[in-house]
């Protein structure tokens, strides 16, 4: 793999620090800030709902300027949202600068995922897609639970003046080793924006992205409120919390590493295998949530699992999206964070009723139990999606 998808992947690795850390934060930043825990989850869901919106807008915007100049840019307005987010004191405020990151973040997702297919053959699409996701797992290893001891052992704000810090030698890698060819644009022998934006009406890409979020969304609505399940149902003190997300971090790498590997050549063998486990795991999760041991297993299996369909999927997104050179990264980042924007929303609803802190576990298998359906009666386009 070329060294410029590295730098990518440490790009990703400060952004996706971000993107998951809130889930070892959140009960400090409700307690501070004054707001439920279930309120303070909408950080989370706004984070994802901004690069949702912001994947194919932003996208548009860098079509035809350098893919260089755009990434840094994204990184440096990445950047100046968690200053702000690091002093602010305000709710409404904090929850602003998440949407901002967000932009940042899907901009820079969207190039990077087009930049990373164009720098390998064809054939080897789901192996950059696995070294750009990478960085996310890494995050969940090293960042995520970074943030969260950060957050123990000083505040909340402390780990995100440490993405801050991140950020500076992920933008210093962008300029010196990625390549400042300029993007394509409509009338320079690539297709017309307009004729990427059709690729839209593709049954196969279309059931691709859906399949992707909605196993995106089992995989947020649980991982952004482990904080509450693992010190409370479980019993763990706050200090395990760190471990039970290098676990599930873990298992993402683990996930995405196998899935890059299998993607390419064999993608209907991991979504066969991985995603009726899925459907078990989460509640089978719910169910021995007050035994230490079995969640600390459980969280890392589902870490892989989750990563490893979920990379699948967005590859798949990738391949279907192949005529939309500038945009399907956009598409794809946009399938990702549907779910993420979505998931935690409605395993927030849960948490107030007798499921208690469980109930992210329960919406996580149904969420997965619905794209099963999905695929059945899609069969034959699913079919399609798996050679």
């Amino acid at each position: 793999m070329p060294l410029p998808l590295y730098l990518l992947a440490l790009a990703v690795f400060a952004m996706g620090t971000s993107e998951f850390m809130l889930a070892g934060l959140l009960p400090d930043i409700a307690s501070e800030l004054d707001v439920p825990v279930g309120t303070a989850g909408l950080l989370t869901s706004a984070f994802a709902a901004g690069m949702v919106v912001g994947a194919p807008l932003m996208a548009g915007l860098a079509r035809g300027r350098s893919g260089r100049t755009g990434l840094l840019a994204f990184v440096v307005l990445f950047l100046a949202a968690h200053v702000v987010g690091a002093v602010t004191t305000s709710f409404p405020v904090l929850l602003a600068t998440r949407v901002v990151a967000a932009l940042a973040n899907a901009g820079f997702l969207a190039v990077a995922l087009t930049t990373a297919a164009a720098l390998v053959p064809a054939e080897r699409k789901g192996r950059a897609l696995a070294v750009l996701l990478s960085g996310t797992t890494v995050a969940t290893i090293a960042g995520v639970p970074g943030g969260a001891l950060l957050g123990a052992l000083y505040e909340w704000r402390a780990a995100f003046w440490a993405v801050v810090l991140l950020c500076l030698p992920a933008a210093l890698g962008i300029v010196r080793g990625v390549p400042a060819r300029p993007a394509q644009q409509d009338g320079d022998g690539g297709p017309r924006l307009r004729d990427e934006l059709a690729r839209l009406g593709s049954p196969r890409l279309l059931v691709a992205m859906l399949l992707g979020a909605l196993v995106n969304a089992a995989t947020f609505g649980s991982f952004t409120f482990l904080a509450p399940l693992v010190t409370g149902t479980t019993g763990l003190g706050g200090l395990w919390l760190p471990v039970v997300l290098v676990l599930f971090g873990a298992g993402s790498f683990a996930g995405v590493t196998v899935a890059g590997r299998l993607a390419d050549r064999r993608p209907g063998l991991v979504l066969a295998a991985g995603g009726p486990l899925l459907v078990l795991g989460w509640p089978v999760l719910a169910v021995l949530a007050e035994r230490p041991f079995a969640v600390l297993v459980l969280v890392f299996v589902l870490g892989a699992l989750s990563f490893a369909v979920g990379a699948t999927l967005i590859t798949r997104v990738l391949y279907e999206a192949a005529g939309a050179p500038t945009m399907a990264g956009a598409f794809a980042t946009a399938a990702l964070n549907t779910g993420a924007a979505l998931g935690p929303l409605v395993a927030a609803s849960t948490l107030g009723t007798a499921a208690g802190d469980r109930g992210p576990l329960w919406t996580s298998g149904l969420l997965v139990a619905v794209a099963g359906v999905v695929a059945l009666v899609c069969r034959t386009v699913v079919a399609g999606l798996s050679r």
